[in-house]
């Protein structure tokens, strides 16, 4: 445990707070209102707080609560959800604080999702936007309403800021703390009025993180702190190969290692469980497995990749049949999430006549690697297994699914399955998979051995690097063509990759008439004006665990597209910038604004030293708009980023430096992947291991980053994902000019230019 740390259950409302959810209704717009109902029939808090919704809990002290139903794992979650909350409950900053919400899709659901509780696709502040508007303005209505009587004035001449309300004819003024038990009494009004938002004080602002001081201090609670009594630590020895089940194991040298309790097989492999983390290694390092690989998969990277490319040879699935109803649980917020990533290029014309009427045709074949999402914390998951209930301690990022999957392992009801979602150590999609994989393995354990001790399932950083769960390979080919006038006539891009949806839960609403819509989005939607634009897919079959990784499809599919933009604009003898803008015409006017102000701040078509050169790149994801310019060296054979210029369309910005840190986190974390990273198998097994052979991006290249946040009026839109997209492109672009060669095959390590 890490100086200052707790051992305790990690950021939770009391049960007794959590009491309230129990008989909670539905009021307006997907504002869920619940108390705890006392004799008289009246609503009454059982710690003496105001629980003025599931979301906001003001105790006597002052002290502002908002529950939080999203993950914090770096992000700025739970600050972003605070300030909506306290910018309409008009609390004072220093007064509130964030903790998870209780895992229970019924109340906390994620909208984009349908009645699914988790994070992910950058929709935390999208769905949460007016839902938390409205909790906040509530909770500040029944304040209001509780000094109007108790001061027997009327509610309209009171006034609230920083935590204060008052009514200025009688001089009267009360703190929050001071007004909850009369609150407490009241029924909440159902059509709070919302603020005017030219008079927000915090939104919009840059205000403190409310996770900052615990993170600095070491309070903060991570999985690794949680301790329980008789807790056992657990690691997992995994298959070699993936698909490989235990033939047979020796644990004789295994059980001989002082700390280490038992040794136990389950589904995922042979489990070490001992007092602590450093005996399960070593207990580990000793034990003896015989695999079964006979249904392992045992091509390696190269051998799949000329699969892919004999399947370029061939036409696909259409990409434009992926559309139509969705015939699903989740109805029409699934059906809004999709409408997202279908076409508004969609296949139109007759692109191969386009091509051989082109003058000019430029483009070619794209290879993209695996790709570990590598979170600085590894998985880890504690589970306390009794008679009817199954109690989690993780960094849960889906808390419905992973309910889901524990009842199954346990043998339980997902409603006996109580999860305490702690902070973690990043994600970038990792912490999402279907199938729940540390908790299920945690709760297998924890079943095998009877539930006689807590147990907590540690994942090393092998186990990460080497456990699958990868952005898939996947190879393209562009071909897109120029008139006379130098006007785009056709595009044609065929996409060759592997499905992580196909196989789970998720497979009848993301895959339709056989087009994995993870798989092409960024591709099947470009802004451009092309009149003849075609693109199919390819979906193949691996056997290696793949998942959404950070900005998941448009990851591969922005580098292929502006790349080519970039040739054609050179083709068509046109500035890149300009070539876009007239690309964009009056259509796509926030794609166009955040292009004119990048090419600004970014001092576009101005002088640069001598050996460096600027790169653009311009892209929508997460119905965020963001275009880069990067400036670029090659220095001893490698690629140096000096600089990169970012330019974002998120909404109505709600904390423009978190805004700015995700725009400057994705830089770095894409910029990693397209210089250095890739995850390669040989015979099937995967070769990298740590951070000295998959590797980060390290500081010394980590560039001077700029960011422009756009003012805007529109509903806030996603900032954890679409910063990564555009930087492999701008500096594709860049590099280009500096050395005349197109980098088609990522990572940039593995091209002429050098290993590290």
């Amino acid at each position: 445990m890490r100086p200052g740390a707790k051992a305790d259950l990690g950021s939770q409302p009391s049960a007794s707070r959590r009491d309230f959810l129990k008989g909670a209704g539905v009021i307006g717009a997907g504002l869920i209102v619940g108390f705890n109902i006392g004799a008289d029939g009246r609503a009454v808090a059982a710690t003496g707080d105001l629980v003025a919704n599931p979301f906001v809990i003001i105790a006597p002290d002052g002290a502002v609560t908002v529950l939080s139903k999203h993950i914090e794992f770096g992000q700025g979650t739970y600050t972003g959800l605070a300030t909506i909350v306290a910018e309409e409950l008009d609390a004072d900053w220093s007064q509130v604080k964030v903790e998870a919400a209780p895992a229970d899709a019924s109340k906390y659901n994620n909208f984009e999702f349908g009645p699914v509780q988790g994070t992910g696709g950058s929709t935390a502040m999208a769905n949460s936007w007016e839902q938390l508007r409205k909790a906040g303005a509530t909770a500040r209505a029944l304040l209001v309403a509780a000094a109007a009587k108790t001061w027997k004035v009327p509610a309209a001449e009171i006034a609230v800021q920083k935590g204060v309300v008052t009514h200025a004819k009688s001089g009267k003024s009360a703190k929050f703390g001071e007004l909850v038990a009369v609150a407490a009494t009241l029924t909440p009004p159902s059509d709070a009025p919302l603020k005017d938002p030219k008079n927000f004080t915090l939104i919009g602002t840059t205000i403190p993180r409310v996770d900052g001081r615990a993170k600095l201090d070491g309070s903060a609670v991570f999985t690794i702190d949680v301790k329980r009594e008789r807790l056992l630590t657990a690691l997992l020895q995994r298959p070699p190969l993936f698909g490989a089940t235990v033939k047979s194991f020796d644990a004789t040298a295994a059980k001989a290692v002082k700390g280490v309790v038992d040794v136990v097989q389950t589904p995922h492999g042979v489990a070490v469980l001992a007092n602590g983390f450093w005996a399960a290694k070593n207990g580990r390092d000793a034990l003896t497995v015989e695999w079964d690989d006979s249904k392992a998969e045992k091509r390696g990277s190269a051998e799949i990749l000329a699969e892919y490319k004999e399947l370029l040879k061939k036409p696909g699935v259409p990409v434009s049949e992926n559309r139509g109803d969705v015939d699903s649980a989740f109805g029409d917020a699934l059906e809004a999430f999709l409408d997202d990533k279908k076409a508004t290029t969609e296949n139109k014309g007759d692109a191969d006549a386009g091509l051989r009427s082109a003058v000019k045709v430029v483009g070619g074949v794209f290879e993209f690697p695996f790709l570990a999402h590598a979170p600085m914390e590894p998985l880890d998951c504690v589970v306390e297994l009794s008679p009817g209930k199954c109690e989690i301690w993780a960094g849960s990022q889906i808390q419905t699914l992973d309910q889901i999957n524990a009842a199954r392992v346990a043998g339980l009801k997902p409603e006996e399955v109580v999860i305490h979602t702690l902070m973690a150590g990043g994600s970038f999609g990792r912490r999402a998979t279907p199938n729940s994989d540390v908790v299920a393995e945690a709760v297998a354990i924890a079943k095998v051995i009877d539930g006689r001790a807590p147990i907590k399932l540690v994942w090393t950083r092998e186990d990460d690097i080497a456990g699958g769960r990868y952005r898939p390979i996947f190879m393209h080919e562009v071909r897109a063509g120029l008139d006379k006038d130098g006007k785009i006539v056709a595009w044609k891009q065929r996409i060759v990759g592997q499905s992580f949806i196909k196989g789970t839960a998720f497979e009848g609403m993301l895959i339709k008439n056989g087009v994995d819509v993870t798989s092409v989005e960024g591709a099947n939607n470009l802004p451009y004006d092309i009149p003849n634009f075609y693109v199919d897919l390819h979906t193949t079959n691996v056997g290696v665990p793949t998942l959404w990784w950070r900005s998941v499809g448009s990851t591969h599919t922005a580098y292929s597209a502006e790349t080519v933009m970039d040739e054609l604009a050179e083709a068509a003898g046109v500035d890149p910038v300009e070539f876009r803008l007239k690309l964009l015409g009056e259509n796509h006017k926030r794609h166009a604004a955040v292009l004119k102000l990048v090419a600004e701040k970014s001092g576009w078509g101005s002088p640069l030293p001598e050996g460096v050169a600027r790169g653009v790149a311009l892209h929508e994801s997460f119905k965020s708009y963001v275009a880069q310019v990067a400036e670029v060296r090659i220095v001893e054979g490698r690629v140096k980023v000096d600089r990169v210029v970012c330019a974002v369309d998120c909404g109505v910005p709600i904390n423009p430096d978190i805004i700015a840190a995700q725009m400057e986190g994705g830089i770095g974390f894409g910029l990693g992947a397209v210089l250095f990273d890739a995850v390669t198998l040989k015979d099937g097994q995967v070769e990298q291991s740590n951070f000295h052979d998959y590797i980060p991006l390290r500081i010394g290249d980590m560039p001077k980053v700029e960011v422009h946040v756009m003012p805007s009026a529109e509903k806030p839109t996603g900032v954890g994902e679409p910063g990564v997209p555009p930087i492999g492109p701008a500096v594709a672009n860049a590099v280009y000019k500096l050395t005349g060669k197109r980098v088609r095959s990522l990572p940039f390590s593995l091209t002429e230019f050098g290993r590290v």
